[in-house]
């Protein structure tokens, strides 16, 4: 899954607009978090000189212990990318945007959020843990039902989690696309229903749909999502949900997704109340905006509406893009309105997000902005080191540069990883070397050939070839 593919993501570089933020020095920010002497706002001091985050995070997600994360990034961010950040001192990461149809038509969205064989089809598994899952989508029960189904990982039938979405009755069959607009096919929710031996004319949902799980049912019969909930082992699960109302998406069918809610602030906030209601209250869940649709007034306000609809509502946190729905990727973010924004909500969690480039920018962000924490999005693409200088400069140490071994060791397995993401493919290794050559081209970036280097990957189709550009430019590495 994907935003919309022509959201120019991949534009270059640019500097925030942060003004005052010259006399900011990264490394002694970083070192005081490090040393729990940083005053996170309506959090206090650290407890301890080695929390290093506000208290409340860890205490919302264990193991979440450092005040950054990687974002959930369109088209790259898989089991792969993941793992390979973790290695290199991610504490918490954010799977790309899962479209709500999509995983009700038979869960296809889940291919991206796990690494199958290498952990056994299990999101939130032993080494990619802490993990947040993140949805898009149109209508609030589809939302609902299918932010159950990614808690539950497949507890029920896929039948069950189409019959909670419909239960009013079944929609005609309709277009399935991706969130960018490109067309998969046409999703029946009635399809394979009869053969199964489904009533299609009785859409309630009951507590045997849940199989063998333990069935933590709301007693409360007025709910509207009382037979939506179930209590599910979190090591088993994502620990978090979070709804994306973040993502430039186009329109389709005149429908909103994504950032086109910052239009609609009634339909945005009935989105969220259904997740928060389905979802069982010991997950956390969380947001991600947009600053606003655009700079109008009429935006603003409905970005605030939104936002402070979150909290009363009981997501956990926001994450807070600082560039605008129109915008895209195009242009700087205002780590200004960030700023404004903490100012006005003293007490809440707040994690920013917009031109993150480097190490330094993630504890500029924090100091300038009042920030909780950072989303590292374009910034971690061919550089998961950035996690690993985040962590030295808490530890009072400079930042260090990767190797060519270390280089080498990391275009490798991260190679390997995305092979075991693909395996479904009728063309693993094709596939795989398509998908790494955007990373390869980030990652080339780190070599003294930098130029001659990224031309190599761009034309690498297999394994074998990846390794022979790793023997050729790489060649002073072991393995």
């Amino acid at each position: 899954m994907s935003c919309e593919t022509a959201s120019r993501n991949a534009t270059p570089p640019t500097p925030a607009i942060r003004p005052g933020a010259e006399s900011l020095v990264a490394r002694d920010i970083a070192a005081q978090i490090g040393a729990g002497q940083w005053h996170w706002p309506g959090g206090g001091k650290g407890s301890a000189p080695a929390l290093g985050i506000d208290p409340r995070i860890p205490a919302l997600v264990p193991g979440f212990d450092a005040p950054f994360f990687q974002a959930g990034l369109a088209g790259y961010s898989d089991g792969a990318m993941r793992i390979i950040a973790r290695r290199h001192g991610c504490p918490f990461c954010v799977t790309e945007a899962l479209l709500d149809r999509t995983l009700l038509a038979g869960g296809r969205g889940f291919d991206k959020a796990d690494l199958g064989e290498l952990r056994d089809n299990v999101p939130g598994g032993a080494e990619d843990n802490p993990l947040a899952c993140q949805i898009m989508g149109s209508e609030p029960a589809e939302m609902a039902a299918s932010a159950i189904k990614a808690i539950e990982q497949r507890t029920r039938t896929d039948k069950a989690y189409r019959m909670m979405a419909y239960r009013d009755g079944p929609p005609a069959a309709t277009a399935l696309r991706l969130p960018g607009g490109e067309q998969l096919g046409r999703f029946d929710p009635t399809e394979g229903l009869e053969e199964a031996g489904a009533d299609t004319d009785n859409w309630s949902c009951s507590v045997e749909e849940a199989g063998d799980a333990d069935t933590s049912i709301d007693p409360d019969p007025t709910s509207s999502t009382s037979s939506l909930r179930l209590s599910v082992s979190s090591s088993l699960s994502f620990q978090v949900l979070d709804v994306n109302l973040a993502c430039p998406v186009k329109k389709i069918e005149k429908k909103s997704r994504g950032g086109h809610w910052l239009t609609d602030p009634r339909g945005a906030i009935a989105i969220l109340e259904a997740v928060r209601e389905a979802v069982p209250a010991h997950i956390p869940c969380a947001v991600k905006l947009r600053r606003s649709f655009d700079d109008t007034p009429e935006m603003v306000d409905n970005f605030h509406a939104i936002f402070e609809a979150c909290y009363k509502i009981g997501y956990a946190w926001t994450t807070v893009h600082a560039r605008t729905v129109e915008q895209k990727y195009v242009g700087p973010s205002r780590w200004d309105f960030l700023r404004d924004l903490r100012a006005k909500n003293p007490d809440k969690l707040i994690l920013g997000s917009g031109d993150v480039w480097t190490v330094d920018d993630i504890f500029l962000m924090i100091a300038y902005a009042g920030m909780t924490g950072v989303s590292v999005a374009r910034g971690c693409i061919g550089n998961p080191w950035i996690f690993r200088q985040a962590r030295e400069m808490m530890a009072g140490k400079p930042p260090s540069q990767p190797t060519i071994p270390e280089q080498r060791a990391v275009l490798a397995e991260h190679f390997r990883l995305s092979l075991a993401c693909t395996r479904r493919f009728r063309q693993p290794e094709q596939a795989t070397a398509m998908m790494m050559r955007k990373f390869a081209i980030r990652f080339a970036a780190h070599h003294p050939k930098s130029d001659e280097v990224r031309r190599k990957f761009i034309s690498v189709s297999s394994t074998a070839q990846w390794r022979a550009v790793l023997d050729e430019h790489y060649a002073d590495a072991v393995g």
